[in-house]
């Protein structure tokens, strides 16, 4: 039987009318046009400095409806942030946070057989499994939390407003290049120029990057340095492993040198995701 775990920190907002795919194409990073009922991706709605305002899952969920899965803190303010944008477009905008959960089923290699509103492999990485939408309550949720988490902090997956900031990070600096989360070969979207300068002119200074702590990950929010310099601050963590945002080049300087990364006391090991 697979497991669900609901995921009490997302809204949902639904999107829907006859513009709804072309008005979300033009405006996030993925590739929202070529979006079929029963997919779902990630993508992000960038300030027009590239850098993220809000991330999220897109289900498509019918001819003209899409689903976001988004932080529930955020939720707000991303229904007014597109509703801004809508001007004449045929489409309405809709915050259905009170009456819509997302849920993921980490452990669920094929579709999971439950009464999910959208279902999809999490476009991320495999290993967070499947997720979906459903009305409140109607699918019995009784996995931990505490399990999701551990599962995206070992597949190396960040988690806006903790391993990185928005209206500060820029999308390679969240990974989202990793996570295919970013399409290169799309049109104009709000802040696509800058995306595009950093890829093509290899202008990536941060990276959120897993790393692994022996004796236990320090909290979030330790500044890290090697030596006296400062490299970074931790993120998200499980146990001896834990993600952080940090400068590559610094980083890289103090493996030359042999000066250890340190956190909280703790001394930090960097893992290559190559």
């Amino acid at each position: 039987m697979t497991t669900a775990i609901a995921l009490a920190d997302r809204g949902v907002i639904e999107v829907s009318g006859e513009d709804a795919a072309k008005f979300l194409h033009n405006l996030v990073t993925n590739d929202i046009a070529g979006l079929k009922p029963g997919e779902a991706r990630f993508a992000a709605l960038l300030t027009p400095q590239g850098k993220i305002l809000f991330d999220f899952v897109v289900f498509a969920v019918g001819e003209g409806r899409f689903l976001l899965d988004c932080p529930l803190s955020l939720a707000a303010d991303l229904a007014k942030r597109l509703s801004m944008y809508k001007l004449r477009a045929k489409l309405t905008v809709t915050d259905l946070s009170d009456s819509l959960e997302a849920l993921a089923f980490p452990d669920a290699d094929a579709r999971p057989e439950v009464a999910a509103l959208a279902l999809a492999p999490d476009p991320r990485a495999a290993a967070l499994g499947w997720r979906g939408l459903a009305e409140k309550g109607r699918i019995a949720a009784t996995g931990a939390t505490e399990e999701y988490e551990a599962r995206r902090i070992r597949a190396g997956v960040p988690k806006g407003g903790v391993d990185f900031a928005y209206s500060d990070a820029f999308p390679h600096e969240a990974d989202m290049d990793l996570f295919a989360g970013l399409d290169f070969k799309k049109g104009c979207y709000v802040g696509q120029e800058v995306v595009s300068r950093i890829k093509h002119r290899n202008l990536v200074r941060k990276r959120v990057t897993p790393y692994r702590a022996p004796g236990g990950a320090p909290k979030a929010g330790e500044t890290i340095r090697a030596g006296e310099i400062e490299i970074g601050v931790t993120g998200s963590s499980i146990g001896e492993e834990g993600l952080a945002l940090i400068r590559l080049d610094r980083l890289a300087d103090a493996a030359e040198k042999g000066d250890a990364p340190m956190a909280g006391g703790v001394a930090l090991a960097f893992v290559s995701r190559d």
